[in-house]
């Protein structure tokens, strides 16, 4: 009986690494921005959303970070991650452009017609429970808008993007106590707006 010389290929779930997509992406691979986008585009938009408190703005920056990522992907060096890098460049592109327009406007339900928002039910809760914690998801998110901006993206990266502190100060390019005494600072300036609210 012979010996099969057929070689087995990796399964196909396999997730390509950070290099390879960058490396196709130069040599003109169109699919390899198209894998990154579909695998970052989420985080972008809530970050993006998170930061400016607008759909349709939050929606505008994705596509212009994005822009931003295609054009500069080619000099990312692998000194972090790949999701890293985009978070920085994102929450840079966000500083630049709400920055200089201000755009530091909370859509209240009245004026989306109740259809949009931020959606943070769990959807196992009975309506009345559903309904309060709609009401407090937008107070949270609404207060957050006047937190002070290093401390409000310190907030944003940790209790809503969900990122260690590591990253963070990656991201944010501090270090881990400083990300450490935004977060508490932040924390605690948003409880200050929420129970002057309340």
């Amino acid at each position: 009986m012979q010996a099969s010389t057929a070689t087995l290929s990796p399964p196909m779930n396999i997730v390509e690494g950070d290099m390879d997509l960058v490396q196709r992406h130069r040599y003109g691979d169109h699919g390899a921005f198209e894998e990154i986008y579909q695998r970052h585009s989420e985080m972008v938009y809530n970050l993006a959303y998170r930061l400016c408190g607008d759909l349709d703005q939050a929606a505008d920056l994705s596509q212009e970070i994005f822009l931003r990522i295609y054009r500069h992907l080619g000099r990312f060096g692998g000194r972090s991650t790949l999701k890293t890098w985009i978070y920085r460049v994102a929450l840079n592109h966000c500083r630049s452009r709400l920055g200089r327009k201000k755009w530091w406007h909370w859509p209240l339900r009245e004026e989306t017609g109740g259809e949009e928002g931020v959606e943070l039910l769990d959807p196992r809760r009975d309506p009345e429970a559903r309904a309060i914690a709609g009401d407090d998801g937008q107070r949270v998110l609404a207060a957050l808008q006047q937190v002070p901006e290093p401390f409000r993206e310190a907030v944003v990266l940790c209790d809503l993007q969900e990122l260690p502190y590591q990253e963070i100060a990656e991201i944010l390019g501090v270090r881990i106590g400083t990300v450490r005494s935004r977060i508490a600072r932040g924390r605690e300036r948003l409880k200050d707006i929420l129970e002057g609210s309340s």
